[in-house]
C-alpha cells in the first residue's frame, strides 16, 4: 500500500502587545513579520485587530475614523510586506465597507502580495469591554476558505472560535487548516480559578474542533494589559496562549502570556491519516441535524 507524500508547512505566529499608537503596532508587526520570514515561514498569522489597542472597550463613534476601506492603505502596506518576502499573510483589519457599514475584516494575501480573498467575522459579541455590536455588522460573506500557494485556509475570527457550526462549515467546504486570529483576555479582577476557567475553555473548544474536524487549528491571541478609555472597568489582560494543535487536537506548539514569535510545521498529509482511522465525516447523520438551523427547539 503507498502513501501520499508527507508535505509540511511551517506556520509562523505573531503574539504581540500593542501600544495605543497605531504606527509604532505596525512597525513592530513587520519587524516581527520579517523575523518569522528569515527563519523559514510560509504562512504568517496576526491577531485580530492587530493595527490598533482593542478600541471596543468603549462605544465612541470617533474610533470609526480608524476604519478603512479594502483595498486600502493597510491592504497595500500589508500585501507589499508579503509579496518581498514571498509569505502568505492573515491579517485583521477594521474595514469601512460604506458610510455607515464596518466589518472586523481577515484579509489574507497571497506569496505575490495579491490578496487572496477575506472573510468578514460572522459572530459578533456584546459583552462588558467587547462592545462590538457597536462597530461590526456581521459577515455577509459565509464560512468559505481562501484559496492560497499553501493551502485552503479556513479563517474566522475571535468570537467565531466558540460555535463548532462555523469550524465543520469551513471543513465541510474543504479547508486544510482552520485559523483564528483572536483577542481575549481575562477581567484582571477575576479571581486565578476564573481565569483557570475561561482560558482553558477556550483551549479546549477549538482543541475540539481540530478534532472533530480532523484538521489542525491555528490561533494567535495578543497580549499585555489595555486600560479601558472610558474607566468603566478595570480593562482587558489579555492572555497570550497562542496555539497551534493538530488534527488529533494534539498541541503542536502553545505560547504564555509574553510576547513572541514562533514557528511551528504542520504535516499537511496528516489530516487524512486521521480522516481514515476516525471516519467522522463519514459517520455524520446529516438526514438528521434540520434543527440546527433553528434559534431554539422548543418543545411545543
Amino acid at each position: 500500500m503507498t502513501t501520499a507524500k508527507k508535505r509540511t508547512l511551517q506556520v509562523g505566529i505573531v503574539q504581540q502587545r500593542n501600544s495605543e499608537y497605531a504606527d509604532e503596532n505596525i512597525d513592530l508587526l513587520e519587524r516581527n513579520i520579517a523575523a518569522l520570514a528569515e527563519a523559514g515561514a510560509e504562512l504568517i498569522v496576526l491577531p485580530e485587530l492587530h493595527n490598533t489597542p482593542y478600541f471596543c472597550q468603549v462605544e465612541n463613534t470617533d474610533v470609526f475614523n480608524m476604519a478603512e476601506s479594502i483595498p486600502g492603505p493597510s491592504t497595500d502596506r500589508y500585501g507589499a510586506l508579503a509579496a518581498s518576502l514571498r509569505v502568505v499573510l492573515v491579517t485583521s483589519l477594521f474595514e469601512r465597507r460604506a458610510p455607515g457599514l464596518y466589518h472586523n475584516t481577515a484579509v489574507v494575501f497571497e506569496k505575490n502580495g495579491t490578496i487572496a480573498g477575506k472573510y468578514r467575522k460572522m459572530h459578533i459579541p456584546d459583552d462588558p469591554g467587547y462592545y462590538e455590536k457597536f462597530y461590526f455588522t456581521p459577515g455577509d460573506l459565509g464560512f468559505k476558505p481562501i484559496d492560497t500557494s499553501v493551502g485552503k485556509l479556513g479563517v474566522l475570527v475571535c468570537w467565531d472560535q466558540w460555535y463548532p457550526e462555523a469550524a465543520r462549515l469551513m471543513a465541510l467546504y474543504g479547508a486544510d487548516v482552520l485559523i483564528y486570529p483572536t483577542a481575549i483576555g481575562f477581567d484582571p479582577r477575576d479571581d486565578d480559578d476564573e481565569k483557570a476557567r475561561q482560558k482553558d475553555a477556550w483551549v479546549t473548544v477549538q482543541r475540539g474542533h481540530a478534532v472533530a474536524n480532523g484538521i489542525p487549528v491555528v490561533t494567535v491571541n495578543r497580549v499585555g494589559v489595555e486600560p479601558d478609555p472610558g474607566n468603566a472597568t478595570a480593562g482587558i489582560e489579555f492572555w497570550g496562549n497562542s496555539f497551534v494543535a493538530g488534527p488529533q487536537g494534539e498541541m503542536l506548539t502553545e505560547a504564555d502570556d509574553q510576547p513572541v514569535n514562533q514557528i511551528v510545521e504542520i504535516d499537511m498529509t496528516r489530516s487524512e491519516t486521521v480522516r481514515r482511522i476516525w471516519p467522522f465525516f463519514r459517520d455524520r447523520r446529516i438526514d438528521a441535524f434540520q434543527g440546527l438551523v433553528k434559534r431554539f427547539l422548543d418543545e411545543t
